[in-house]
């Protein structure tokens, strides 16, 4: 199978890529760089993995890789941690519609007229953000009060777009819902602002990578947004390939959407102390102070998980523990070498 992934240099994709690429695909990739400027990846010289820098709002150029594609990953999308739904509110919406108009564009095009079988859309947890229903199953985001933020908000219409493509030109489609992905390779973004947490510059606004370098920097107390009480389900971007993978190639995938998440919840306050006991063991005890919340900092996301077990046979299966030994070493190397 020949798979096109746009936002092939973000974050999730580059698990993406590899997952696909280990388990035998082609892949092309699209990106114009515009998060983190110019990177490499270890699968830039595999010999089934083209890329193409460009922008994934260029219709024309969607529909000239596509002309050879069986699937269309819609991956791209201005995306970024909580400053990022307050600092470009607009941006995000109008930037993303954007994108995924253009998206829906070419694969119409690809699915009519060349081989596309299906797109799969990567949409976002986000779309539950005013949901009170938990764990929360999908069918939910239809029943809940729409998103607050502008992102929750576009990225519930990016799956009205796959609904309505699907109603008006029967263009199948796969929706993946990616929950609270953490793992290596994620740098601050070119469009970062400075926002301090403490005596700490944020590093991405994403709770995870931002905690480890305050508490590597030797932050005590350690600042945490709002009461650390907010409730994450932390899962691995590995095994989010893997799930995102099923999605592209499981018959029973077809026409539906899933949720991917590991089942395990923390608080914020507990992956603080998660933490700080891997950088310092017992030596010094935990300090805290709360500071004040983000207004679109969500209070819960606690998905259902049994609809991708039950169809895909689909589990995430990386503990908090094991991702934090992965993620704390390339953080302290990040830090090292002036990244962060």
């Amino acid at each position: 199978m020949k798979v096109l992934v746009t936002g092939a240099a973000g974050f999730i994709c580059g698990y993406l890529i590899q997952e696909l690429l280990d388990q035998g695909h082609e892949v092309v990739g699209l990106d114009n760089f515009s998060k983190y400027g110019k990177s490499q990846k270890s699968y830039d010289r595999h010999p089934h993995y083209q890329f193409s820098e460009g922008d994934a709002k260029d219709v024309e150029l969607l529909k000239k890789l596509l002309a050879d594609c069986d699937h269309f990953v819609a991956a791209a999308a201005m995306i970024g941690g909580i400053s990022y739904f307050h600092e470009f509110a607009y941006d995000l919406m109008a930037e993303n519609e954007r994108i995924t108009a253009a998206a829906f564009d070419a694969a119409l095009h690809a699915h009519k007229n060349n081989r596309l079988k299906k797109i799969t859309v990567l949409s976002s947890s986000m779309v539950f953000e005013s949901t009170s229903e938990y764990p929360t199953p999908e069918g939910a985001e239809r029943r809940c009060p729409p998103p607050m933020s502008t992102y929750g908000f576009q990225k519930l219409a990016t799956e009205y777009f796959t609904k309505g493509a699907w109603e008006q030109y029967k263009l199948p489609y796969t929706i993946a819902r990616p929950f609270n992905c953490v793992g290596i390779g994620e740098k601050r973004a070119l469009r970062d602002v400075d926002v301090y947490s403490g005596n700490v510059k944020l590093a991405m606004s994403h709770v995870v990578p931002d905690l480890v370098q305050k508490v590597l920097k030797g932050q005590d107390p350690l600042h945490i947004l709002g009461k650390g009480n907010q409730v994450r389900h932390y899962t691995y971007g590995g095994d989010l390939a893997r799930g995102i993978r099923m999605c592209v190639e499981h018959p029973k995938a077809l026409n539906e959407d899933f949720n991917l998440s590991t089942p395990a919840r923390s608080t914020v306050l507990e992956l603080a102390k998660a933490i700080w006991e891997k950088v310092h063991g017992d030596a010094r005890p935990l300090n805290v102070v709360n500071d004040p919340a983000y207004e679109y900092d969500v209070q819960e996301r606690s998905p259902a998980v049994e609809k991708a077990e039950r169809l895909l046979g689909f589990r995430a299966q990386t503990s908090l523990s094991a991702i934090l030994d992965e993620v704390i070493p390339w953080i302290k190397e990040q830090i090292e070498a002036g990244q962060i």
